[in-house]
Protein backbone atom coordinates (compact mmCIF):
# COMPACT_ATOMS: atom_id res chain seq x y z
CA UNK A 1 0.00 0.00 0.00
CA UNK A 2 1.64 3.17 -1.00
CA UNK A 3 2.20 6.50 0.94
CA UNK A 4 0.00 8.45 -1.43
CA UNK A 5 -2.92 6.21 0.28
CA UNK A 6 -6.06 8.49 2.41
CA UNK A 7 -6.03 6.01 5.03
CA UNK A 8 -2.68 6.86 6.54
CA UNK A 9 -3.24 4.70 9.91
CA UNK A 10 -3.91 1.86 7.52
CA UNK A 11 -0.86 2.46 5.74
CA UNK A 12 2.01 2.01 8.45
CA UNK A 13 3.12 0.56 11.62
CA UNK A 14 2.19 -2.97 12.74
CA UNK A 15 -0.11 -5.22 11.17
CA UNK A 16 -0.60 -2.83 7.97
CA UNK A 17 1.23 -5.85 5.39
CA UNK A 18 -1.56 -8.28 6.73
CA UNK A 19 -4.42 -5.82 6.36
CA UNK A 20 -3.02 -5.14 3.21
CA UNK A 21 -3.76 -9.23 1.52
CA UNK A 22 -6.47 -9.15 3.84
CA UNK A 23 -8.20 -6.69 1.98
CA UNK A 24 -7.29 -7.94 -1.78
CA UNK A 25 -7.95 -11.09 -0.93
CA UNK A 26 -11.64 -10.21 0.78
CA UNK A 27 -12.28 -7.90 -2.64
CA UNK A 28 -11.11 -11.55 -4.80
CA UNK A 29 -13.19 -13.52 -2.95
CA UNK A 30 -16.30 -10.63 -3.11
CA UNK A 31 -16.07 -11.23 -6.85
CA UNK A 32 -15.62 -15.68 -6.45
CA UNK A 33 -18.89 -15.08 -4.40
CA UNK A 34 -20.76 -12.87 -7.21
CA UNK A 35 -20.07 -15.56 -10.02
CA UNK A 36 -21.24 -18.29 -8.06
CA UNK A 37 -24.78 -16.29 -6.91
CA UNK A 38 -25.48 -15.31 -10.03
CA UNK A 39 -25.16 -19.40 -11.48
CA UNK A 40 -27.20 -20.38 -8.52
CA UNK A 41 -29.66 -18.02 -8.81
CA UNK A 42 -29.65 -18.18 -12.25
CA UNK A 43 -29.95 -21.88 -13.17
CA UNK A 44 -31.60 -22.97 -9.50
CA UNK A 45 -28.02 -25.77 -9.66
CA UNK A 46 -28.07 -28.54 -7.14
CA UNK A 47 -24.83 -27.12 -5.98
CA UNK A 48 -26.00 -26.39 -2.19
CA UNK A 49 -25.93 -29.00 0.36
CA UNK A 50 -26.90 -29.22 4.09
CA UNK A 51 -23.88 -29.64 7.24
CA UNK A 52 -25.29 -31.89 9.77
CA UNK A 53 -27.03 -29.01 11.54
CA UNK A 54 -29.00 -28.20 8.07
CA UNK A 55 -27.17 -24.66 7.74
CA UNK A 56 -26.77 -24.94 3.44
CA UNK A 57 -23.24 -24.94 2.47
CA UNK A 58 -22.76 -23.78 -1.31
CA UNK A 59 -19.39 -24.15 -3.73
CA UNK A 60 -18.78 -20.72 -2.62
CA UNK A 61 -17.85 -21.49 0.57
CA UNK A 62 -15.71 -24.24 -0.22
CA UNK A 63 -14.09 -22.07 -3.18
CA UNK A 64 -13.26 -19.25 -1.05
CA UNK A 65 -12.34 -21.04 1.94
CA UNK A 66 -9.55 -22.61 -0.62
CA UNK A 67 -8.50 -19.61 -1.95
CA UNK A 68 -8.17 -17.33 1.41
CA UNK A 69 -6.56 -20.32 2.65
CA UNK A 70 -3.69 -20.63 -0.09
CA UNK A 71 -3.17 -17.19 -0.67
CA UNK A 72 -2.34 -16.40 2.89
CA UNK A 73 -0.38 -20.01 3.11
CA UNK A 74 1.78 -18.35 -0.21
CA UNK A 75 2.01 -14.75 1.35
CA UNK A 76 2.88 -15.81 5.16
CA UNK A 77 4.37 -19.45 4.38
CA UNK A 78 2.19 -22.42 5.17
CA UNK A 79 3.29 -23.05 8.09
CA UNK A 80 2.84 -19.69 10.12
CA UNK A 81 -0.30 -19.76 9.15
CA UNK A 82 -2.74 -20.74 11.64
CA UNK A 83 -6.57 -20.28 10.04
CA UNK A 84 -10.04 -20.89 11.93
CA UNK A 85 -12.80 -21.05 9.63
CA UNK A 86 -16.66 -23.25 8.91
CA UNK A 87 -16.34 -25.31 6.43
CA UNK A 88 -14.52 -28.91 6.48
CA UNK A 89 -14.15 -31.38 3.72
CA UNK A 90 -16.41 -34.61 4.95
CA UNK A 91 -19.22 -33.61 2.45
CA UNK A 92 -17.24 -32.41 -0.39
CA UNK A 93 -15.21 -35.87 -0.18
CA UNK A 94 -18.04 -38.46 -0.20
CA UNK A 95 -18.33 -40.38 -3.37
CA UNK A 96 -21.09 -38.75 -4.21
CA UNK A 97 -20.09 -35.18 -4.31
CA UNK A 98 -17.50 -35.51 -7.44
CA UNK A 99 -19.65 -33.05 -9.27
CA UNK A 100 -19.65 -30.66 -6.46
CA UNK A 101 -15.87 -31.04 -5.62
CA UNK A 102 -14.89 -30.59 -9.54
CA UNK A 103 -17.09 -27.32 -9.38
CA UNK A 104 -15.31 -26.12 -6.46
CA UNK A 105 -11.49 -26.96 -7.95
CA UNK A 106 -12.47 -25.30 -11.51
CA UNK A 107 -13.99 -22.26 -8.83
CA UNK A 108 -10.92 -22.00 -7.25
CA UNK A 109 -8.98 -21.88 -10.11
CA UNK A 110 -10.66 -18.87 -12.34
CA UNK A 111 -10.78 -17.35 -8.89
CA UNK A 112 -6.62 -17.97 -8.50
CA UNK A 113 -5.96 -16.80 -12.30
CA UNK A 114 -7.59 -13.36 -11.58
CA UNK A 115 -4.97 -13.15 -8.65
CA UNK A 116 -2.80 -10.33 -10.35
CA UNK A 117 -5.92 -8.01 -10.54
CA UNK A 118 -6.15 -7.74 -6.79
CA UNK A 119 -2.51 -7.63 -6.76
CA UNK A 120 -1.98 -10.93 -5.49
CA UNK A 121 0.37 -13.94 -6.72
CA UNK A 122 -1.20 -16.52 -9.00
CA UNK A 123 0.07 -19.89 -8.61
CA UNK A 124 2.14 -21.36 -11.66
CA UNK A 125 -0.37 -24.24 -12.61
CA UNK A 126 -3.65 -24.47 -11.82
CA UNK A 127 -4.16 -26.37 -8.57
CA UNK A 128 -5.36 -30.30 -8.07
CA UNK A 129 -8.07 -31.60 -6.87
CA UNK A 130 -5.34 -33.05 -3.47
CA UNK A 131 -4.35 -29.34 -3.10
CA UNK A 132 -7.90 -27.53 -3.26
CA UNK A 133 -8.68 -30.43 -0.35
CA UNK A 134 -5.59 -29.86 1.54
CA UNK A 135 -6.11 -26.07 1.81
CA UNK A 136 -9.75 -26.18 2.77
CA UNK A 137 -8.77 -28.85 5.25
CA UNK A 138 -5.92 -27.04 6.59
CA UNK A 139 -8.31 -24.49 7.98
CA UNK A 140 -8.45 -26.34 11.47
CA UNK A 141 -6.85 -24.36 13.83
CA UNK A 142 -9.29 -23.89 17.06
CA UNK A 143 -7.97 -20.12 17.95
CA UNK A 144 -7.28 -19.87 21.45
CA UNK A 145 -5.58 -17.26 23.98
CA UNK A 146 -1.99 -17.98 22.32
CA UNK A 147 -0.47 -16.59 18.73
CA UNK A 148 -2.09 -15.72 15.52
CA UNK A 149 -4.94 -16.97 14.17
CA UNK A 150 -7.14 -15.95 10.84
CA UNK A 151 -10.64 -15.98 11.54
CA UNK A 152 -12.21 -16.35 8.33
CA UNK A 153 -16.29 -16.66 7.74
CA UNK A 154 -16.25 -17.82 4.10
CA UNK A 155 -20.00 -16.87 2.93
CA UNK A 156 -21.77 -15.57 5.94
CA UNK A 157 -25.47 -15.92 5.74
CA UNK A 158 -25.18 -18.51 3.39
CA UNK A 159 -29.07 -19.00 3.28
CA UNK A 160 -29.20 -15.15 1.78
CA UNK A 161 -26.80 -15.97 -0.92
CA UNK A 162 -28.57 -18.95 -2.08
CA UNK A 163 -31.78 -16.17 -2.47
CA UNK A 164 -29.96 -14.29 -4.30
CA UNK A 165 -29.90 -11.67 -1.14
CA UNK A 166 -27.05 -10.08 1.49
CA UNK A 167 -24.29 -11.90 2.31
CA UNK A 168 -20.35 -11.67 3.79
CA UNK A 169 -17.27 -12.50 3.39
CA UNK A 170 -15.05 -12.42 6.64
CA UNK A 171 -11.63 -12.40 7.45
CA UNK A 172 -10.17 -11.19 10.73
CA UNK A 173 -6.68 -11.48 11.98
CA UNK A 174 -6.48 -12.70 16.25
CA UNK A 175 -3.46 -11.93 18.08
CA UNK A 176 -3.05 -13.28 21.90
CA UNK A 177 -6.76 -13.59 22.06
CA UNK A 178 -7.30 -10.19 20.58
CA UNK A 179 -9.17 -8.76 17.39
CA UNK A 180 -6.30 -6.54 15.41
CA UNK A 181 -7.31 -6.91 12.22
CA UNK A 182 -11.10 -6.82 10.58
CA UNK A 183 -12.27 -7.37 6.82
CA UNK A 184 -15.93 -7.64 6.01
CA UNK A 185 -16.90 -8.01 2.27
CA UNK A 186 -20.70 -7.40 1.47
CA UNK A 187 -21.16 -7.91 -2.41
CA UNK A 188 -24.72 -6.65 -2.29
CA UNK A 189 -24.68 -4.22 -0.13
CA UNK A 190 -24.61 -1.03 -2.10
CA UNK A 191 -22.18 2.02 -1.64
CA UNK A 192 -25.22 4.44 -1.01
CA UNK A 193 -27.59 4.11 1.89
CA UNK A 194 -30.65 5.64 -0.80
CA UNK A 195 -30.14 2.09 -2.45
CA UNK A 196 -31.00 0.25 0.49
CA UNK A 197 -34.65 1.43 -0.16
CA UNK A 198 -34.65 -1.01 -3.07
CA UNK A 199 -34.17 -5.02 -3.94
CA UNK A 200 -30.86 -4.88 -5.59
CA UNK A 201 -32.37 -7.70 -7.97
CA UNK A 202 -34.82 -5.43 -9.47
CA UNK A 203 -31.60 -3.38 -10.25
CA UNK A 204 -29.71 -5.76 -11.56
CA UNK A 205 -32.16 -6.45 -14.24
CA UNK A 206 -32.32 -2.70 -15.02
CA UNK A 207 -28.55 -2.61 -15.04
CA UNK A 208 -28.35 -5.53 -17.68
CA UNK A 209 -30.58 -2.84 -20.10
CA UNK A 210 -27.62 0.03 -19.65
CA UNK A 211 -24.34 -0.19 -18.41
CA UNK A 212 -23.55 0.88 -14.83
CA UNK A 213 -22.28 4.27 -13.90
CA UNK A 214 -18.91 4.22 -11.70
CA UNK A 215 -21.14 5.17 -8.54
CA UNK A 216 -23.64 2.53 -8.98
CA UNK A 217 -25.81 1.06 -6.59
CA UNK A 218 -24.92 -2.40 -8.17
CA UNK A 219 -21.47 -2.16 -6.72
CA UNK A 220 -21.13 -3.82 -3.28
CA UNK A 221 -18.30 -2.77 -0.68
CA UNK A 222 -15.43 -3.83 1.01
CA UNK A 223 -15.38 -2.50 5.27
CA UNK A 224 -11.94 -2.71 6.85
CA UNK A 225 -9.56 -1.36 10.22
CA UNK A 226 -7.17 -2.32 12.37
CA UNK A 227 -7.02 -2.28 16.48
CA UNK A 228 -6.44 1.30 17.69
CA UNK A 229 -6.65 2.87 14.46
CA UNK A 230 -9.94 4.86 15.57
CA UNK A 231 -10.51 4.73 11.61
CA UNK A 232 -12.30 2.37 9.93
CA UNK A 233 -12.69 2.40 5.89
CA UNK A 234 -15.16 1.46 2.90
CA UNK A 235 -13.97 0.35 -0.49
CA UNK A 236 -16.72 -0.20 -3.52
CA UNK A 237 -16.02 -3.71 -4.40
CA UNK A 238 -14.28 -3.90 -7.79
CA UNK A 239 -16.57 -5.62 -10.89
CA UNK A 240 -15.88 -7.16 -14.27
CA UNK A 241 -12.28 -6.48 -15.54
CA UNK A 242 -10.80 -3.56 -13.42
CA UNK A 243 -8.39 -3.98 -11.25
CA UNK A 244 -7.83 -3.14 -7.80
CA UNK A 245 -5.40 -0.04 -7.92
CA UNK A 246 -5.08 1.14 -4.29
CA UNK A 247 -6.78 3.01 -2.88
CA UNK A 248 -9.48 2.16 -4.80
CA UNK A 249 -11.65 5.20 -4.28
CA UNK A 250 -11.63 4.94 0.00
CA UNK A 251 -13.38 6.51 2.24
CA UNK A 252 -13.89 7.17 5.88
CA UNK A 253 -16.64 5.35 7.94
CA UNK A 254 -18.55 6.76 11.24
CA UNK A 255 -21.50 5.08 13.11
CA UNK A 256 -24.46 7.37 13.52
CA UNK A 257 -24.69 10.02 15.93
CA UNK A 258 -28.58 9.73 16.72
CA UNK A 259 -28.51 8.63 20.79
CA UNK A 260 -32.80 8.73 21.21
CA UNK A 261 -34.18 5.84 20.63
CA UNK A 262 -37.18 6.96 19.27
CA UNK A 263 -35.21 8.26 15.97
CA UNK A 264 -32.78 5.20 15.94
CA UNK A 265 -32.99 2.11 13.82
CA UNK A 266 -33.11 -1.63 14.73
CA UNK A 267 -30.65 -4.23 12.62
CA UNK A 268 -33.00 -7.40 12.24
CA UNK A 269 -31.77 -10.48 10.98
CA UNK A 270 -33.96 -11.87 8.38
CA UNK A 271 -33.03 -15.50 9.81
CA UNK A 272 -34.72 -16.88 13.19
CA UNK A 273 -33.17 -19.95 13.68
CA UNK A 274 -30.67 -19.06 16.11
CA UNK A 275 -32.51 -16.15 18.05
CA UNK A 276 -34.91 -15.61 20.97
CA UNK A 277 -36.87 -12.99 18.65
CA UNK A 278 -39.59 -12.70 21.73
CA UNK A 279 -36.98 -11.15 23.99
CA UNK A 280 -35.72 -8.72 21.52
CA UNK A 281 -39.47 -7.58 20.38
CA UNK A 282 -39.92 -7.11 24.25
CA UNK A 283 -36.89 -4.60 24.63
CA UNK A 284 -37.51 -2.70 21.66
CA UNK A 285 -41.02 -1.85 22.93
CA UNK A 286 -39.49 -1.00 26.38
CA UNK A 287 -36.53 1.08 25.10
CA UNK A 288 -38.89 3.02 22.42
CA UNK A 289 -37.65 2.04 19.25
CA UNK A 290 -40.33 3.09 16.69
CA UNK A 291 -38.65 3.09 13.58
CA UNK A 292 -39.14 0.52 10.65
CA UNK A 293 -35.96 -2.04 11.10
CA UNK A 294 -33.69 -2.70 8.45
CA UNK A 295 -34.04 -6.88 8.03
CA UNK A 296 -30.93 -7.60 6.50
CA UNK A 297 -28.85 -11.35 6.61
CA UNK A 298 -25.76 -12.04 8.38
CA UNK A 299 -22.54 -9.62 9.33
CA UNK A 300 -23.67 -7.33 6.93
CA UNK A 301 -25.53 -6.27 10.37
CA UNK A 302 -22.29 -5.26 11.52
CA UNK A 303 -21.54 -3.34 8.38
CA UNK A 304 -25.16 -1.24 8.69
CA UNK A 305 -23.93 0.03 12.26
CA UNK A 306 -20.39 0.58 10.92
CA UNK A 307 -21.41 3.22 8.43
CA UNK A 308 -24.23 4.80 10.13
CA UNK A 309 -27.37 2.86 8.09
CA UNK A 310 -28.66 1.93 11.69
CA UNK A 311 -28.14 2.58 15.17
CA UNK A 312 -28.52 -1.15 17.10
CA UNK A 313 -28.14 -4.55 16.40
CA UNK A 314 -29.36 -7.03 19.18
CA UNK A 315 -29.08 -10.39 19.51
CA UNK A 316 -30.17 -13.27 21.90
CA UNK A 317 -29.22 -16.74 20.95
CA UNK A 318 -31.62 -19.25 21.84
CA UNK A 319 -31.01 -21.95 24.49
CA UNK A 320 -28.18 -23.83 23.63
CA UNK A 321 -26.96 -22.24 20.67
CA UNK A 322 -23.05 -21.29 21.16
CA UNK A 323 -21.77 -17.79 18.82
CA UNK A 324 -19.43 -18.64 16.71
CA UNK A 325 -16.25 -16.24 16.62
CA UNK A 326 -16.17 -16.07 12.74
CA UNK A 327 -19.38 -14.90 13.00
CA UNK A 328 -18.54 -11.67 15.09
CA UNK A 329 -14.55 -11.12 15.05
CA UNK A 330 -14.52 -8.81 11.45
CA UNK A 331 -17.65 -7.21 12.34
CA UNK A 332 -17.16 -6.10 16.03
CA UNK A 333 -13.60 -4.58 15.44
CA UNK A 334 -14.77 -2.80 12.28
CA UNK A 335 -18.04 -1.01 14.26
CA UNK A 336 -15.32 -0.01 17.43
CA UNK A 337 -13.13 1.56 15.18
CA UNK A 338 -15.97 3.77 13.50
CA UNK A 339 -16.64 4.80 17.03
CA UNK A 340 -19.59 2.29 17.93
CA UNK A 341 -19.88 -0.05 21.42
CA UNK A 342 -19.89 -3.84 21.29
CA UNK A 343 -20.56 -6.04 24.22
CA UNK A 344 -22.50 -8.45 25.58
CA UNK A 345 -25.73 -8.26 27.35
CA UNK A 346 -24.00 -7.56 30.69
CA UNK A 347 -21.82 -4.81 29.64
CA UNK A 348 -18.85 -6.84 29.40
CA UNK A 349 -16.05 -7.01 25.85
CA UNK A 350 -16.91 -10.60 23.99
CA UNK A 351 -13.82 -12.39 24.37
CA UNK A 352 -12.09 -13.64 21.22
CA UNK A 353 -9.79 -15.48 23.15
CA UNK A 354 -11.56 -18.72 24.14
CA UNK A 355 -11.33 -21.09 20.88
CA UNK A 356 -14.00 -20.80 18.52
CA UNK A 357 -16.93 -19.92 20.45
CA UNK A 358 -17.61 -16.74 22.48
CA UNK A 359 -17.42 -18.39 26.01
CA UNK A 360 -18.61 -16.74 29.14
CA UNK A 361 -20.76 -14.51 26.84
CA UNK A 362 -23.52 -12.91 28.88
CA UNK A 363 -27.05 -13.50 27.48
CA UNK A 364 -26.63 -12.20 24.32
CA UNK A 365 -24.52 -9.25 22.02
CA UNK A 366 -25.24 -5.62 21.88
CA UNK A 367 -23.75 -3.71 19.20
CA UNK A 368 -25.03 0.01 19.39
CA UNK A 369 -23.62 3.51 17.62
CA UNK A 370 -22.63 5.23 20.88
CA UNK A 371 -22.59 5.00 24.14
CA UNK A 372 -25.65 6.16 24.96
CA UNK A 373 -28.20 3.98 23.52
CA UNK A 374 -25.93 1.07 24.29
CA UNK A 375 -26.67 2.24 28.37
CA UNK A 376 -30.19 2.59 27.62
CA UNK A 377 -30.32 -0.96 25.70
CA UNK A 378 -28.12 -2.49 28.36
CA UNK A 379 -30.63 -0.87 31.23
CA UNK A 380 -33.32 -2.47 29.34
CA UNK A 381 -31.91 -6.04 29.52
CA UNK A 382 -31.60 -5.94 33.01
CA UNK A 383 -34.91 -4.81 33.60
CA UNK A 384 -36.57 -6.93 31.36
CA UNK A 385 -34.56 -10.44 31.76
CA UNK A 386 -36.47 -11.49 34.57
CA UNK A 387 -39.82 -11.59 33.06
CA UNK A 388 -38.32 -13.14 29.70
CA UNK A 389 -39.06 -16.30 28.73
CA UNK A 390 -34.82 -17.32 28.32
Amino acid sequence: MGSNCPDSAMDDGKYSEELAVAVRIVHMACCLCRRVQEKLVSTNSDQVKSKDDDSPVTVADWSVQATVSWILAEVFGGQNVSIVAEEEIQTLSKPDSADLLEAVVNTVNECLSDAPKFGLKRPDDALRTSQVLDAISRCNSTGGPEGRHWILDPVDGTLGFVRGDQYAVALALIEDGKVVIGVLGCPNYPMKKEWLNYHHKFYQAMSKQSPPASDSWEKGCVMYTKKGSGEAWMQPMVLGNEKLEWPNSARLINVSSIDDPAMATLCEPVERANSNHSFTKGLVYSVGLRKQPLRVYSMVKYAAIARGDAEIYMKFARAGYKEKIWDHAAGVLIVEEAGGVVTDAGGHPLDFSRGMYLEGLDRGIIVCSGAALHEKIIGAVYASWESSNL
